[in-house]
């Protein structure tokens, strides 16, 4: 028998003793009693980091920093803030990402509003480092973020467009983001302190590093 003989049978005995791959697991959907519980706990996160923001006078990125820069130049409420500047993205949400998707977001974004003025009032928060402040609340924010991305709905504003992009293109949402908020973080410096501004740049990165290493696809297949 030939050498090429005997290499055509080798392979074929291998192919045949080979066992096929396991088939991949399909993904377990999350519970309403999980999904629920993720928008508590990921609106209480994103209030959270807004409100240790706020107590020195930061901004973050995204439409919670557009809603910082109102807040402060008109004296408006924070929380309702917020909640209106969302408004006008769920229109494209509801185009692009699904109605189910869209009311989940506007329940996370109507709990964080409403959950940030609580926290105001029910804590006393003085002498902080701007540093301190900006790069905790920041990762408090990301942490809520991604909670609430992994429950199929998001923070509201530049998130739904940064999750559309991530889907449809590949781009990790983190750095879309990163790009959008920094925008934002510089149009601060006219009404923020540059030192807090800087601190604020700081938070914005943790906040985008913390989506970019958590939440890329096909890292995460609960919904």
């Amino acid at each position: 028998m030939s050498s090429s003989a005997l290499s055509t049978t080798a392979d074929s005995e291998a192919a045949v003793d080979s066992p096929a791959p396991a088939p991949a697991a399909a993904a377990t959907p999350h519970t309403l009693a999980e999904n629920l519980a993720a928008y508590v706990i990921g609106a209480f996160l994103m209030s959270w980091g807004l409100t240790l923001l706020h107590a020195v006078g930061g901004v973050t990125g995204g439409l919670a920093g557009t809603s910082f820069l109102i807040s402060y130049a008109g004296g408006l409420p924070l929380g309702v803030v917020f909640f209106v500047v969302n408004l006008p993205f769920y229109y494209f949400a509801v185009r692009r990402m699904g109605r189910s998707f869209t009311l989940r977001t506007l329940a996370v974004v109507a709990l964080t509003s409403a959950l940030t003025p609580v926290q105001q009032e029910l804590v006393t928060l003085s002498g902080m480092s701007p540093w301190y402040a900006a790069v905790f609340g920041g990762l408090c924010v990301g942490l809520g973020m991604i909670v609430v991305f992994r429950h199929n709905a998001s923070g509201g504003g530049f998130g739904i467009l940064a999750l559309h992009l991530q889907d449809r293109y590949g781009w990790r949402a983190g750095y879309v983001q990163l790009a959008l908020d920094a925008v934002v973080i510089l149009c601060a410096l006219p009404l923020v302190e540059p030192m807090v501004v800087l601190a604020s740049l700081a938070g914005v990165a943790v906040l985008n590093m913390v989506i970019a290493m958590n939440h890329r696809p096909g890292r995460y297949n609960g919904s």
